[in-house]
């Protein structure tokens, strides 16, 4: 039987230093699930635009994978979100600078944002145990 690891259940906080009701990351088998990251830090989105904050998001997308042991070369799947779809080139410029050398599978859609952000990614990542 696999064994599931959640990482960041302990009090994750999010706009206005609220809880957030979900793990930043969970793992089984070798696969390694992240929630969707935006532009946050200590609980505030950061001033900028479509670039900065795209930088800050995939940031903190790879922190995640790196606390659970992972690198960017191990994602297989990227789910990306953009409040504006004028910000699709600009992003794919950021998003090449950090996955250019092992591109994994993607999706991107226009959406609007829970927070007032820019961009959300997730990611889906795979070692073998």
């Amino acid at each position: 039987m696999s064994e599931i690891k959640r990482y960041g259940v302990e009090g994750g906080k999010g706009t206005g230093g609220q809880h957030l009701p979900f793990a930043r990351a969970a793992g089984a088998d070798g696969w390694l699930f992240v929630s969707g990251q935006v532009p946050m830090v200590s609980g505030e989105i950061i001033d900028g635009g479509i670039v900065a904050q795209s930088h800050q998001t995939i940031k903190n997308l790879l922190a995640i994978l790196a606390e659970a042991g992972y690198g960017p070369e191990d994602v297989v799947r990227c789910g990306v979100w953009l409040d504006d779809p004028r910000d699709f080139m600009s992003f794919n410029r950021v998003f090449m600078e950090y996955f250019g050398a092992n591109p994994p599978a993607r999706a991107c859609v226009v959406s609007s944002m829970v927070v007032d952000c820019k961009v959300e990614v997730d990611c889906v990542a795979y070692k073998k145990p």
